[in-house]
């Protein structure tokens, strides 16, 4: 028992060292991870066995990750830098106040329903890339601008990117639709209104969610009631997707009230409007060549087999740690050379250049400025990306993270299920994927309910809800959006935000999910009980009969 404790420890310094660095020492995502990556690597060949053969193998899987996420972050920096050299994101963001110039409903147009619409349709970092400079350009805080959108779209996560992590997790359970859609539903759509309130709580504090309340109520349930009805209904690949495009006109209706009208009088002078030199839907332009183009490749089915057609993977043969840890042959993540999220940022990043270009927004030498934006931006959040999935490769093969997951479930047994939404914020925090939490420990979950005597499926959408919210800390996705404004290697004031929501927010659904779980178990108890003590005379007499 001793040298399992004195094992959990050693696991969860990594973690403990990349936050302490960046939110108490305001370390950059780059310096800190490449310090996590050197301490996992000590920790994993001193007390976990990790081999050379292992260290090597867990860097391969590491690097194709590194460059799943890399493709979208580059081709995002890209879109922005096409949209920004043309003026458009101050012409968005003087546009939308003249719409509402009602704070909230700004944000939660923007960060909440259309960051989580980009979720639904294209998925990783893209809503946070995209949305971050839009906040930006509407004169919000650099901090607030990326915060938002990573803490607002949490909620579509399981449902988004055509259902891709709650796919993962029906996979590796084997659970059927039919009884883990329903909870899951219920637990994001919780997520919804809660995602809602603290992205406005976060520019604003209790003034903002007061003012804000009866939108997030009203966009909320429209979201919330949707996804579960797509989602119970076998349309759960589109949950995300309709959610937030059923969201998205609820809110522009609500932006209408007269609660959010009516100090709405244009903030911008005559003479800044003079000197616009493209209206709002030619700035927005180039997010409906993105829109459409991910519609068409997703939606489309001969065109989505075709964009996927050509894929990049290694397949990894089985490994075993010198303690007995194994890793099965498997192949690595599949990169979708021209189906893939970034692939369709650079196509919709190349139609916009020539649209912009025909319409003349261009000055002299934009192409050169453009790449030179984009290369400064991406080159410090690469970096980042590739020391932090890394680590993370290094302590999923050799069993330090298995290790932390089945500490946390010996420890506390029935009770348990308050932590089962930590286990998928943990598990999202090391990979930077809901998909990959659930793939991780979503076998994990299910056995130890199993063993408890808890209900399964409330297990695993705790899990799902967790690895979601996740979204919101994994130090991956921070860096995506703070390369977009301006803050490579200043990531610290961002994460030390979303930190402190996405632990309330998990605590939320941990007490959620501990009183469903008690209620489980009593019920559950109650019934063994029952059985026993229906029992008991046979036993008795069996007894009595072999020891006369």
């Amino acid at each position: 028992m001793n040298n399992f404790f004195y094992l959990w420890i050693l696991a969860f310094l990594p973690i403990g060292a990349v936050l302490i660095l960046m939110t108490k020492f305001n370390w950059g995502g780059g310096k800190a991870g490449a310090a996590g990556w050197l301490i996992t690597l000590v920790i994993a060949w001193a007390a976990f066995g990790a081999n050379p053969r292992l260290i090597a193998y867990s860097q391969m899987k590491g690097l194709l990750l590194s460059l799943n996420v890399l493709y979208i972050i580059w081709a995002a920096l890209l879109l922005y830098n096409v949209v920004k050299e043309t003026g458009a994101i101050a012409e968005i963001g003087n546009s939308i106040q003249e719409f509402s110039s009602d704070k909230v409903i700004q944000l939660l147009l923007f960060g909440w329903v259309f960051g989580s619409f980009l979720q639904g349709v294209a998925g990783y970092g893209i809503p946070i890339a995209v949305v971050a400079p839009l906040l930006v350009g509407m004169r919000f805080n650099t901090i607030v601008a990326v915060a938002v959108p990573a803490i607002a779209h949490s909620w579509s996560v399981t449902f988004g990117s055509m259902g891709a992590s709650f796919q993962a997790l029906v996979a590796v359970t084997g659970m059927e639709l039919a009884q883990l859609a329903p909870w899951c539903a219920v637990y994001l759509g919780l997520a919804t209104y809660l995602c809602g309130i603290a992205s406005i709580h976060v520019y604003g504090g209790w003034r903002s969610v007061l003012h804000g309340l009866l939108a997030v109520f009203i966009v909320g349930t429209v979201m919330a009631s949707t996804q579960y009805f797509l989602s119970t209904n076998g349309m759960w690949t589109m949950g995300g997707f309709g959610a937030s495009l059923a969201g998205l006109a609820a809110c522009i209706l609500v932006a209408r009230a007269p609660i959010y009208t009516r100090d709405n009088g244009s903030n911008i002078d005559k003479e800044t409007k003079d000197k616009s030199r493209m209206g709002l839907w030619w700035a927005l332009s180039a997010y409906f060549i993105l829109i459409l183009v991910v519609l068409l490749v997703q939606l489309y089915s001969p065109l989505h087999e075709f964009a996927n057609k050509i894929k990049l993977t290694m397949h990894f043969p089985r490994i075993e740690s010198d303690l007995g840890w194994i890793v099965e042959a498997s192949d690595g993540k599949k990169i979708s050379i021209f189906g893939h999220g970034g692939a369709l940022l650079a196509y919709a990043s190349f139609l916009s250049f020539c649209l912009y270009s025909l319409r003349g927004y261009y000055k002299n030498g934009a192409i050169n400025t453009i790449l030179q934006q984009t290369v400064k931006s991406g080159i410090p959040t690469t970096i980042g990306i590739v020391s932090m999935v890394g680590f993370a490769l290094v302590m999923d093969q050799c069993g330090m993270t298995y290790q932390l997951a089945k500490g946390i479930s010996l420890c506390f047994g029935a009770e348990f299920s308050f932590f089962a939404p930590w286990i998928g914020l943990l598990g999202a925090f090391m990979t930077g994927s809901n998909t990959n939490s659930n793939v991780v420990f979503g076998v994990l979950q299910q056995q130890t309910a199993l063993l408890a005597g808890l209900n399964v499926a409330i297990i695993l959408a705790a899990q799902t809800t967790g690895g979601a919210l996740g979204s919101m800390i994994a130090p991956a996705k921070i860096l995506v959006g703070c390369s977009t404004v301006g803050l490579s290697g200043k990531e610290a004031p961002v994460l030390k935000v979303t930190i402190s929501y996405g632990l309330i927010l998990t605590a939320i659904f941990g007490v959620f999910t501990g009183v469903l779980g008690l209620l489980t178990y009593i019920s559950h108890m109650g019934k063994l009980n029952f059985r026993f003590i229906h029992l008991l005379p046979n036993i008795l007499i069996t007894y009595l009969y072999n020891n006369k």
